[in-house]
């Protein structure tokens, strides 16, 4: 399976069953970003906000895709939904390994929640606070689920992302586990071992 970062919290899963394209966001919605121009077989976005919901930027093959998905019910604030209202985690089956992609999570997860999350090979979670969880918020509900694979998502690097947001040093400063800056696509296997995975360069 690869995971390939295309910026923000977008991403796209190629996979043996087909590809899905999580999360595109629209044209000029996020500061710092080029338009996208995808391809996929299925596209889901977590949540109806213009950074996320880009769907016109995906061109969709019309092949069949088998792909699992499974789907958990949350808000993206901890108000119950009453800020920003309802945000949807998407955990994605293939190949014999599990992902689970956040979108914009603001609160926290029950406990049937957390337990549908447990056993992921890996974990994109949102980490800029602000509109989401923060750096500390993630880090600990990462180490709660503990996949093998976190990857962080939803931040400020340089000129990319909202101002408001926390940049990524921020969350990088907590974790207890190697960080490997491993460009925009990381393929992960049953093999790749336990680490915070940065799906983009350094610079």
């Amino acid at each position: 399976m690869k995971l390939t970062w295309h910026g923000h919290s977008c991403f796209t899963l190629d996979t043996a069953a087909g590809v899905v394209a999580l999360d595109p966001y629209a044209p000029q919605s996020v500061p710092g970003y080029p338009p996208l121009h995808l391809t996929a077989d299925r596209v889901y976005s977590s949540h109806g906000h213009s950074d996320h919901y880009g769907t016109g930027q995906v061109s969709l093959t019309g092949e069949p895709c088998t792909v699992e998905v499974e789907e958990i019910r949350t808000f993206h604030d901890p108000e119950g939904g009453a800020l920003r209202g309802e945000n949807t985690i998407r955990i994605f089956s293939a190949e014999g390994l599990r992902v689970a992609h956040l979108g914009d999570l603001g609160c926290d997860l029950t406990p049937e929640q957390e337990a549908a999350l447990t056993g992921l090979d890996a974990l994109m979670i949102p980490v800029g606070g602000y509109y989401t969880i923060d750096a500390a918020q993630a880090w600990a509900l990462a180490r709660q689920l503990n996949p093998r694979v976190v990857i962080p998502m939803h931040y400020r690097f340089g000129e990319q992302g909202y101002q408001v947001l926390a940049p990524l040093d921020d969350f990088l400063a907590l974790v207890d586990r190697p960080v490997e800056w491993v460009g925009p696509t990381l393929t992960l296997t049953k093999d790749t071992p336990c680490q915070v995975a940065v799906l983009r360069d350094k610079t």
